[in-house]
């Protein structure tokens, strides 16, 4: 059987982190969401990927190539305009046959999901959730068969969520001529009496909308076991739980590893650093003396100054911190789709950035790309790309 992976929208509620690469495209636990899925695939069985790709398609295919390196085999359908899932799936219509599953490739699924909608042809994957108004809430019939699904509903449906998860027959081509949601196209197919069952799923289901869901995300996908130092750790440095310490790192003496941490290829840790926990540094990164990081996502080629702390934050590949910089967890007020809700986070700070010396970052502050900051400005709220802030 083969698997359809939909990996072409952009993700623009993300935003900075996919101004230059796809939703599918961030990293959490050092490895891109797009990933998980084609493991969870594998896993599962399936070695036949198409890949429908569109906005920066170039950074997927670059990164997943024609498979084999993931012991697949992926073929590539490109989607031009990012005009829905629908629309998505029928660049697909002659790489599949009769019968295949359809994934996202935005959310971090496990192979228990994949298993459990392969068992049931024609369904779709459903999981229960406290707050279903940000996706697609399934109603059942009294048959238990799919009966409609209502996408962001205002009203309470029900705590059943659609996972984008689907077991498709090749029928589903038939209805997409006028439709780009695939949504409206199921819910077209059921009026006209095609049955769909409902499958609940067990397994790990995760979805990143905004940039305060990165690092939550990627604490919950840090669930390896064991520990892995490949690089090389002074005497005087104390780790403990699962750590990962990639080829060609030097953690400092005096450093405290406290896992689950994922550390890439190339970095400099410390010395006298707190690292951890539920935190995935990228490749070739330094993280100076003194510094306290935890629960966070830290890209490539990322400096972090001495005496800097950073908490529930993400840092993108190529910026550049100078000490004693300041992007803690706290409570802020954010508008999200014209409501303003009540969360609790830290700093998020695009690509190839600047920032002085003593620079504090108020919680939930969204730094842009490109941006140069001078030293002891206090952020908050969202600072637009190349922006100078003096």
């Amino acid at each position: 059987m083969k698997a359809v992976i939909l990996a072409a929208g952009e993700g623009q509620r993300l935003r900075p982190f996919t101004a230059s690469k796809p939703k599918v495209m961030i990293k959490v636990g050092n490895k891109p969401i797009l990933q998980y899925v084609v493991e969870a695939l594998t896993d599962s069985g399936i070695r036949d990927i198409v890949m429908v790709v569109g906005y920066r398609k170039d950074r997927v295919m670059d990164y997943f190539g024609d498979g084999k390196r993931f012991g697949v085999k992926i073929e590539y359908a490109i989607q031009k305009q990012q005009l829905g899932t629908a629309h998505a799936l029928r660049q697909a219509e002659n790489l599949v046959g009769d019968e295949f599953i359809v994934v996202s490739g935005d959310n971090i699924i496990d192979k228990e999901v994949v298993r459990s909608v392969i068992a049931e042809k024609n369904s779709v994957v459903y999981k229960v959730v406290d707050t279903p108004s940000k996706y697609g809430a399934i109603k059942l019939g009294k048959d238990g068969k799919l009966e409609e699904i209502v996408e962001k509903p205002e009203d309470e449906v029900s705590y059943l969520v659609n996972t984008g998860v689907y077991h498709f027959d090749s029928r589903i081509f038939d209805y997409l001529s006028n439709e780009n949601d695939l949504t409206a196209v199921l819910n077209r197919m059921i009026e006209d009496g095609i049955k769909f069952s409902a499958v609940e799923s067990r397994g790990v289901w995760l979805d990143i909308v905004y940039p305060w869901d990165i690092p939550k995300v990627s604490e919950l996908a840090l669930n390896f076991k064991g520990r892995v130092i490949s690089g090389k750790v002074e005497s005087g440095v104390f780790i403990s739980g699962d750590v990962v310490i990639g080829q060609g790192c030097v953690v400092r003496s005096g450093t405290y590893i406290r896992g689950p941490v994922v550390i890439g290829e190339n970095c400099e840790i410390g010395p006298h650093a707190v690292i951890g926990p539920a935190l995935s540094i990228g490749d070739n990164t330094v993280i100076e003396p003194f510094s306290v990081v935890e629960n966070s996502v830290i890209g490539d080629n990322v400096r972090i100054g001495s005496g800097s702390r950073l908490e529930s934050s993400v840092v993108d590949s190529g910026t550049r911190i100078m000490p004693g910089f300041t992007g803690v967890k706290g409570k802020a007020s954010v508008e999200i789709e014209g409501t303003v809700q009540k969360i609790e986070t830290g700093a998020f700070i695009g690509e190839i950035c600047s920032i002085g010396a003593k620079v504090t970052a108020m919680p939930a502050c969204i730094v842009g790309n490109e941006v140069e900051i001078s030293p002891l400005k206090v952020l908050s709220g969202v600072i637009p790309d190349k922006s100078k802030v003096l």
